[in-house]
């Protein structure tokens, strides 16, 4: 009790205590800044689901390796602890070295289009049979199963203990983490395709049934429910008291979850197509594709267009921010990098196969798989 101590005593401690107080919170920023840029853990990167790496990505990227699979990939990978996790439309769910791309183990389930996420050594996804898996990172051996009544394409995401995802049963779930078992569950009017995004205490998610809930995390009851004005597939993404989602309504909105209104509805001028593609976003820019075949970047505040990258075909996959590049696939078999202030291609590389799945960028590589079985890891030789 500091108060009793001599006062000559008491003011250095107290200004010894403060420095170890603040180099220990700046070790402790500087330890998660160095997580989010060496692992990648659910889809879109982190809970808030912004589709942002902290990783730094060589200027010229090369193919370091590349891992071949019976069926195509439609998820994104995870990474953590220097392994990549990705499941496939072969039913397995595999675990490969970053650095060699060697295989690890291999689990198996049924059909998967869910992007497994990473938390405390489990890995978790679901799949077309609608059973959600938790599965040992380093072993692959099965940890538990729940099962729902539909098709689970939405990844989970993780707020405290707790692990959350859609299912095609029209419900949200909340599942303890430890042991699956169920926390509560949400009902929407429509198959719950997205990932859900977490935005502090609550948990928001858009749905098919043309409606974003706001659902509190700790007992699962729904505080908000807003408009989309049409069916949505993409997960949104969180920044502030903001959240940005395209919909199959053509457009992509900007909705403040807070006060539970709309901000902005960007409908691109003379093209009616619809938004699969989750948005990635920054306080300065916001990215998404369409199935105009167009990349679009967006002015977060006002959601006017930046500028625009015109590909061969459809974009459904999800653009990632790395540094002043952002990276997608199209389904024409292009994996592009554009300048983040003008849209210009710095980067581009042929794979001869349709991308639907998104990159995932950690540990200065990217990594993205197409739809004829083929993952490729990306970085510096």
């Amino acid at each position: 009790m500091l108060q009793h101590w001599p006062r000559l005593i008491r003011k250095p401690l107290l200004i010894l205590l403060s420095y170890v107080r603040l180099f220990g919170e700046q070790g402790d920023a500087l330890s998660q800044t160095n997580n989010l840029a060496n692992d990648w853990p659910v889809f879109r990167g982190n809970p808030q689901l912004t589709g942002v790496s902290n990783a730094a990505l060589p200027q010229n990227l090369e193919p370091l390796w590349i891992f071949q699979t019976g069926e195509g990939f439609e998820s994104s990978a995870a990474i953590s602890g220097g392994i990549v996790y990705v499941t496939s439309l072969d039913s397995n769910l595999y675990a490969l070295d970053l650095s060699s791309g060697k295989l690890k183990w291999k689990y198996r389930a049924t059909e998967t289009k869910s992007s497994p996420a990473v938390s405390k050594g489990i890995v978790y996804f679901g799949d077309a049979a609608g059973v959600f898996h938790a599965v040992d990172a380093n072993t692959g051996k099965r940890q538990w199963t729940f099962k729902t009544d539909g098709e689970i394409i939405s990844s989970a995401n993780f707020a405290s203990d707790r692990l959350l995802f859609g299912s095609y049963d029209h419900h949200l779930y909340c599942l303890a983490a430890s042991n699956g078992a169920l926390l509560w569950k949400v009902e929407t009017d429509g198959y719950v395709h997205a990932t859900p995004t977490i935005i502090n205490e609550n948990v928001a998610v858009a749905g098919c049934d043309g409606y974003f809930r706001i659902i509190r995390l700790r007992d699962g009851v729904e505080i908000k429910k807003l408009e989309a004005g049409a069916y949505v597939a993409a997960s949104a993404a969180a920044l502030g008291n903001r959240a940005y989602v395209g919909t199959f309504g053509n457009n992509v909105l900007c909705l403040d979850w807070f006060s539970g209104k709309p901000v902005w509805l960007y409908d691109p001028p003379q093209r009616d197509f619809p938004f699969y593609s989750s948005a990635a976003v920054t306080d300065k820019i916001v990215v998404v594709g369409g199935r105009d075949k167009m990349l679009h970047a967006l002015d977060p505040q006002t959601g006017k267009a930046l500028w625009t990258f015109a590909t061969k075909a459809k974009i459904d996959s999800s653009p990632v921010i790395a540094g002043a590049r952002v990276f997608f696939g199209a389904t024409s078999g292009e994996i592009y990098a554009l300048d983040l202030s003008s849209g210009k291609v710095v980067w581009q590389f042929e794979t001869g196969s349709a991308i639907v799945a998104s990159p995932s960028v950690a540990n200065g590589k990217l990594i993205i798989g197409t739809l004829d079985g083929t993952l490729y890891c990306f970085g510096g030789k």
